[in-house]
């Protein structure tokens, strides 16, 4: 996942001029309206502490009181390191190739907002990245009072934690401890996904980017288990995540009807409420019978939903079909796939989402 930072380019081993590089750029950031003190700041702050916090892996690997568990995790991370730059063609950089212990399970908690009858999310526009449909907090409880402020304006509000994100090669992004916990498979996976947004990303467009950097991950994933003599990613797990995407995409375009039909805000809000029911049980129907009981996604489900729960899913992989559709296209040629991204990522926005759509139907 992309996040964002308000600061001049710089190496790892200029921290010091960074941070004084950071003070006049807030400065002219907030004089421009972007944004009020305490939200920069508190990115300001938190990016400063993970660029302190960050250690070369090989050093961390070689040191007596590393973990064992940890040095097993970073030497996998840096096989799959090489392995994204020599045979995905992403970049070749410092990035995940130093290590950063943040001592708690997110780096950052993104907030997610929409209007109570629409999906159009709520967007917050910045330098570097652009306008993007999340604002991203340092702190847990900085993101929940953000959340609640919102809910007081009549908004739907999501709160997630997220393991990683990229700053777009501004800086060497680290390996983060909140990226190791899920085990060795699912950190490769993160590692290409971010490496994704430095290989290519486009202003103001957050589904494109994002659904770029999810094709990038399972394409990625596939051929990295392939190399290792593994079974395909997934099988009957990785065909349940798809049908479960499929399921809270459906949803939405249901909910998208509601929102534009001619039913008063009334009816709307009860529609909305009986589309969310209609949502779990499905769930449980598909649950219960194709996935045998396996209850993975119940946490999610039986939560409190509204629409900007639903949200990310829209933004993180609307467009994967279509992107498998180019790779498949240039038969599975990275640079020409990279390509012919970017080729897409000129199109002005409107142009661009026509030409996905048709890359959609063409499957």
């Amino acid at each position: 996942m992309l996040r964002l930072f308000l600061v001049q380019r710089s190496g790892h081993r200029a921290l010091d001029r960074v941070f004084t590089r950071l003070v006049p750029l807030l400065a002219t950031l907030l004089l421009n309206g972007c944004s009020g003190a305490a939200y920069y700041g508190q990115l300001a702050e938190g990016q400063w502490q993970l660029l302190r916090a960050r250690q070369l892996v090989e050093q961390v690997v070689a040191d007596p009181t590393t973990p064992a568990k940890l040095r097993a995790h970073l030497q996998h991370a840096e096989q799959a390191r090489v392995f994204a730059s020599q045979h995905l063609k992403l970049p070749d950089n410092r990035s995940y190739r130093v290590y950063a212990d943040l001592g708690r399970p997110y780096v950052v908690w993104n907030v997610f907002a929409t209007p109570e009858l629409s999906l159009q999310p709520v967007t917050h526009c910045f330098p570097i990245a652009g306008c993007v449909a999340y604002r991203g907090y340092y702190q847990q409880g900085a993101a929940r009072g953000a959340a609640a402020l919102m809910r007081q304006n009549g908004l739907d509000v999501y709160v997630g934690g997220v393991e990683a994100y990229s700053t777009l090669g501004w800086f060497d992004d680290p390996i983060l401890s909140s990226m190791v916990g899920w085990g060795d498979e699912r950190l490769a996976t993160l590692i290409f996904h971010e490496l994704a947004h430095q290989r290519f990303y486009v202003q103001d467009d957050t589904e494109f980017n994002e659904s770029f950097a999810s094709f990038v991950e399972q394409e990625g994933t596939r051929q990295w288990r392939l190399a290792r003599g593994l079974a395909p990613v997934g099988g009957d797990q990785g065909q349940q995540r798809d049908e479960f995407i499929r399921l809270v995409l459906a949803s939405r375009e249901r909910l998208q009807a509601i929102y534009a039909g001619p039913l008063d805000d009334g009816h709307k809000r009860l529609a909305k409420r009986a589309e969310f029911e209609r949502l779990r049980r499905e769930y449980r129907q598909v649950r219960d019978g194709q996935w045998g009981g396996d209850k993975r996604y119940d946490t999610w489900i039986y939560g409190p939903m509204n629409n900007a729960k639903l949200l990310p899913f829209g933004l993180y992989d609307q467009w994967v079909p279509a992107f498998a559709a180019v790779f498949r296209e240039v038969d599975g040629d990275w640079g020409q796939f990279y390509q012919r991204v970017e080729q897409l990522g000129k199109l002005p926005i409107a142009e661009r989402k026509v030409a996905l759509q048709r890359l959609m139907v063409s499957l």
